[in-house]
């Protein structure tokens, strides 16, 4: 259960209210009705009064439509409800009940911005003059000043988060690397992605040929009676042309890697791995002078993509998956033959839910990627993956690997590599704690996971990578970038 249950809850409502009329084909006339059905009113169910929530809900539909909440599309996949994030604090400093209203007046004194003035009983601290700079908090002899972060800012691992001049949280494109962090971490349901069930819904009604792609992240996230096998019957019942399971792109993706590795290895050059979108979006954000050293390799999505395209010319590509990350691969990354779209655990469920489809137990029957492919979820997986690949071709070397797990070890990671310090020879970035299977939009933790998952891929069978890989056609498509 995740802290903004009651969040996800209005989320997914919204989500089903509008994959419904999507379904119904009414959703143009009809999607003005939603908020009213929704909050009915007359008492207001969780803001100051029905009309808020009724905006909020509004723009809530504009991102189950895969639109910017605003008329203002900065192109961000992430983006900020303005009238939700209103009720956050509106104060960084807060002057607390240990304040002493002392003659010395040290507060007062350090702020260079007329901020602070003196009450009765304690300083008062003028919100709308603070610079959140910090200097009355340090100048405190009481520590009577404590800074207050939003939950947002805290939870952004490249401080792309601030405020406007009407204290709403603005996210920085340019330094957002649209992790997702910062989506379940508000309390108040203020920041969401776009979601594209609008397009998937029209292409299958159209009869196009759509095909999904699920995350290797995704076994064990619903129990140890959902496999494989039973999204790919319930994905076939949505109309779904096939279901394909994306650890064999990570299969695809670690043969290749390899292959840089090694020749990487023999001139000396260190690189990081390429498969989470997050880190890449870190590297070439934050430190471009990197972009050269991360794999030219594409990421299991694309590449299972890639040959489900060079299969059929016509197919429309929909990855399902923990990760907000991938919906920036796809919009912001532009790498030919990739996906079309990428829906997360949630906004599958509703697609399935508008036709009374349900995810049923089902014998683990049903595997494309080997055991390798299959853990490239999980932090390390790469790493074993890239590893074995090099065992398997006889290209033995004593390489070093950092795993980086999480946005914090990937930062102190990349920062060694710039600095020309990195004791390793490869990084394996995850941008995640944990991996996939720690992303963003899973449906259960990764603690309450990890049993699950173990018990599925132990069922695996012992296939070998390049094994595997000989059954596809590798040479019909490419798995580099360019």
């Amino acid at each position: 259960m995740y802290n903004d249950e009651n969040v996800i809850r209005i989320k997914h409502d919204v989500l089903y209210e509008v994959a419904k009329l999507a379904y119904e084909g009414t959703l143009e006339e009809k999607r003005d009705h939603i908020p009213l059905k929704l909050i009915p009113g007359p008492v207001p169910q969780f803001r100051c009064c029905i009309y808020k929530e009724r905006e909020i809900i509004r723009q809530r539909v504009r991102l189950a439509e895969g639109k910017s909440v605003g008329e203002h599309d900065d192109g961000n996949v992430i983006q900020v409800i303005g009238s939700a994030c209103e009720g956050c604090p509106i104060s960084s400093y807060t002057v607390t009940d240990n304040c002493q209203n002392c003659l010395g007046k040290a507060c007062l004194n350090a702020c260079k911005f007329g901020a602070i003035t003196m009450g009765r009983d304690r300083s008062y601290i003028n919100p709308a003059k603070c610079k959140e700079c910090g200097q009355c908090a340090k100048a405190c002899p009481y520590n009577a000043i404590v800074g207050i972060k939003r939950p947002c800012k805290v939870a952004c691992p490249v401080d792309a988060i601030t405020y406007d001049e009407y204290n709403v949280s603005v996210i920085d494109k340019d330094k957002c690397i649209r992790c997702g962090q910062c989506i379940h971490k508000c309390p108040f349901g203020a920041i969401g992605s776009k979601a594209f069930i609008v397009d998937v819904i029209n292409k299958i009604k159209s009869g196009a040929h759509v095909y999904a792609m699920i995350a290797p992240a995704t076994e064990g996230q619903f129990g140890e009676g959902i496999t494989m096998r039973s999204w790919k019957d319930a994905l076939k019942k949505v109309g779904f042309t096939d279901v394909i399971e994306v650890g064999l792109g990570g299969d695809m993706t670690a043969a290749s890697e390899a292959e840089e590795w090694a020749e990487a290895y023999k001139e000396g050059k260190k690189m990081t791995t390429s498969c989470c979108p997050a880190f890449v979006n870190m590297v070439h954000n934050h430190y471009p002078q990197l972009s050269d050293h991360v794999s030219t390799t594409v990421s299991p999505m694309c590449g299972v993509s890639r040959m489900i395209k060079a299969k059929d010319p016509e197919a429309y590509t929909v990855f399902i998956g923990p990760c907000i990350a991938k919906k920036s691969e796809v919009e912001d990354q532009k790498i030919p033959g990739n996906a079309d779209v990428v829906l997360t655990y949630s906004e599958i469920r509703v697609i399935m839910k508008t036709q009374d489809i349900v995810l049923e137990p089902a014998e683990n029957d049903y595997q494309e990627a080997s055991i390798f492919g299959k853990r490239f979820g999980n932090s390390g997986g790469v790493t074993e993956a890239v590893l074995q690949c090099l065992k398997e071709t006889d290209q033995l070397m004593d390489a070093k690997v950092c795993k980086a797990n999480g946005a914090a070890e990937c930062k102190k990671a990349l920062l060694l590599m710039r600095a020309g310090k990195l004791p390793e020879d490869f990084i394996e970035g995850m941008a995640c704690e944990g991996g996939c299977v720690g992303g963003p939009s899973s449906f259960q933790d990764k603690v309450k996971t990890k049993k699950a998952r173990e018990t599925l891929l132990a069922q695996a069978d012992d296939r070998n990578v390049h094994g595997n890989l000989d059954n596809y056609a590798m040479d019909q498509f490419s798995m580099h970038r360019h």
